[in-house]
């Protein structure tokens, strides 16, 4: 990847906007974009779209939206701006924030009203961190669903997206203004297209071993559940310029990958009840801290394995999830009527787990504080038939990058934009500040469409073009 000379370009083609990566974050600015006449191409490295969003679940956490308030759910940017910083510890941008939240209900129902997206709520639970009910998604729960409802949206738009395309050069003048991206087709031959503007969309560097042991080195040696075209491309050209980087040891973790079989199982099974222990049969640590950092705690412990541990009415919103389906098929969940049953299925020590099963009871009753400060208020006990399914940590994507303002415009170290470079996803800093604690669940697809829609609209705004977010829901 590098930043090359701007009188080095030779093109035949020009657009007023490339973007470069078609997961969630680059289909969203270019329907953005594209609805407004001007004309804009999307350069994928991929030969099929999927990236990140595809391997996510598919949630995207707005607030106010119409389909919470058709659930009577008050919610407002305010209040989710201040759940995101209170899981950050305070250690994010507030103005990114507060702009991000504020346009999170909007595009939320933009997408669904304008392009037609099935997004529904995500109900019957609430993901940790979250005061109200604001994770929207493909009724399957599945970000390979939500990828596809994108590309039917662009395609119906008329977005122009050139697959096998990998994004290699930027040709940039003496003022980091970008003139024209060069990049390299299948055959090894390169082509250079012209351009006003570039929105970086190709996420943050969770495929780069080495970037990974540099920045993240707690994490180096961790399962890679994210996608491998993620090498931090954006974040080398981006420095290249003279772009400031911002919280490169962040990243969402999750705590809760199926193994062998390499499956996210949802943290629902958590969030109403069910527990964590080692093969000891042993808790180690608050579950509702957050799957994020909860990562770490599963790899701190002997085998760096943990087993989830939960019963069918923990298990009841989990079946909504396509992910969790498909893990019961494969045979990935144990089943038991009993803790002797339970602990035969699993190789855990039965005493440990009966001794551990007991303390969580009376937590749950209100008879005895939990020694890791987990509050089991409103949880009912864990009863037969129990669920159990082994489980490892693993690095989802990084959730450092380029510093933005609050309009996606990547700035440089002295706190100017560069003229005409916008980054959402995790090619943009995130919301969680300097490490995995502040990852606020959703924030991935949150900074993905949300940053991507603001990138398009701020383009818009710098380049003369009139628009109002309000007119575009």
């Amino acid at each position: 990847m590098a930043v090359k000379p701007a009188e080095q370009a030779k093109f035949e083609f020009s657009v007023p906007v490339v973007v470069i990566g078609a997961g969630a974050c680059g289909l969203t600015a270019a329907l953005s974009v594209a609805e407004r006449g001007v004309g804009v191409l999307v350069l994928e490295r991929d030969e099929h779209p999927t990236g990140s969003t595809s391997l996510s679940a598919g949630l995207i956490p707005a607030a106010g939206t119409r389909l919470q308030r058709e659930k009577g759910i008050e919610d407002s940017a305010e209040r989710f701006a201040a759940d995101i910083s209170a899981k950050a510890h305070g250690l994010n941008d507030p103005v990114v924030v507060q702009a991000v939240a504020a346009a999170s209900g909007p595009t939320v129902d933009w997408l669904v009203d304008t392009h037609e997206l099935d997004l529904h709520l995500v109900e019957g639970f609430r993901y940790p961190g979250h005061s109200q009910l604001r994770m929207h998604g493909p009724r399957s729960q599945s970000g390979a669903d939500l990828e596809g409802m994108l590309l039917t949206a662009a395609a119906a738009a008329g977005v122009d997206i050139i697959t096998s395309a990998s994004a290699e050069d930027l040709y940039a003048d003496e003022n980091g203004r970008i003139a024209a991206v060069g990049f390299r087709r299948p055959d090894g031959s390169m082509e250079v297209v012209g351009c006003d503007a570039v929105i970086l969309a190709c996420n943050g560097f969770g495929g780069n071993p080495g970037k990974v042991r540099q920045y993240i080195p707690e994490m180096a040696e961790a399962e890679y559940f994210g996608h491998t075209s993620n090498t931090g491309d954006a974040l080398d050209w981006g420095m290249a310029l003279g772009a400031q980087a911002l919280d490169l040891g962040a990243y969402q973790g999750h705590g809760s990958v199926s193994t062998p079989h390499g499956s996210l199982l949802t943290w629902a099974v958590i969030t109403l009840g069910g527990i964590q222990v080692n093969r000891d049969g042993e808790r180690f640590a608050d579950e509702m801290q957050g799957y994020s950092e909860h990562a770490q705690e599963v790899l701190r412990q002997p085998g760096k394995v943990a087993w989830n541990i939960y019963d069918a009415r923990c298990e009841a919103p989990a079946l909504a999830f396509q992910d969790y389906r498909e893990l019961v098929a494969m045979g990935g969940i144990r089943q038991a009527d009993s803790v002797a049953e339970l602990a035969a299925a699993t190789g855990l020590p039965q005493a440990a787990l009966e001794r551990t099963l007991r303390g969580v009871e009376a937590c749950a009753r209100g008879e005895a504080a939990d020694p890791f400060g987990r509050d089991f208020t409103g949880n009912m006990p864990l009863a037969p038939p129990y669920r159990a399914a082994k489980v490892t940590g693993a690095l989802f994507h990084t959730q450092g990058g380029l510093a933005i303002d609050s309009s996606a415009r990547v700035l440089r170290a002295d706190g100017r934009p560069l003229p005409n470079l916008y980054a959402g996803g995790g090619a943009a800093r995130g919301f969680c500040g300097p490490a995995a604690f502040g990852y606020l669940s959703g924030n991935g697809l949150l900074s993905a469409v949300v940053l991507g829609r603001i990138a398009a609209l701020s383009f818009l705004n710098d380049a003369a073009l009139d628009f109002n977010l309000e007119d575009k829901k």
